[in-house]
């Protein structure tokens, strides 16, 4: 059986022999580190009785890199102090919104091109997603 190919929209996740391209795609080489534990703190704060660590995955779309999600659990429970967002996501979308919530958060301290495109492509992205209206009134 053949698969067709992803659809245009579809994030794909990025293989075993890519990943250590990933986060400086992501973040840029200046602030990867900065930035993988940005998004880590976020899915911390966010979720802290569903998140407690473990491997996260990549996702690229059309060859320019997306988001990170965690793998250990299938959803999270997520609570925004922030604007009071209480609800349950996938790991796609809480690993999306950890990742939207890092881009905005760093874009305020550093002047970054790879922030700014991130966060751009991410949100558009997002905003087509099957859980789009969970995703958009978490980052409200």
């Amino acid at each position: 059986m053949t698969l067709p190919p992803p659809a245009p929209n579809d994030a794909t996740l990025v293989p075993d022999n890519r990943r250590t391209e990933f986060l400086p795609r992501l973040f840029g080489h200046r602030l990867l580190i900065i930035g993988e534990h940005a998004v880590f703190s976020f899915i911390e704060r966010l979720s802290p009785t569903d998140y407690g660590g473990g491997i996260w995955d990549f996702y690229e779309l059309a060859g320019a890199p997306l988001y990170m999600a965690p793998t250990s659990r299938p959803r999270y429970r997520l609570f925004c102090e922030g604007n009071g967002y209480e609800g349950e996501v996938s790991a796609g979308a809480a690993g999306i919104i950890a990742t939207l919530f890092a881009f905005s958060h760093l874009s305020f301290s550093f002047d970054s091109d790879e922030l700014a495109d991130g966060f751009a492509r991410l949100y558009a992205y997002a905003t087509d997603h099957p859980e789009a209206r969970e995703i958009l009134r978490a980052i409200d």
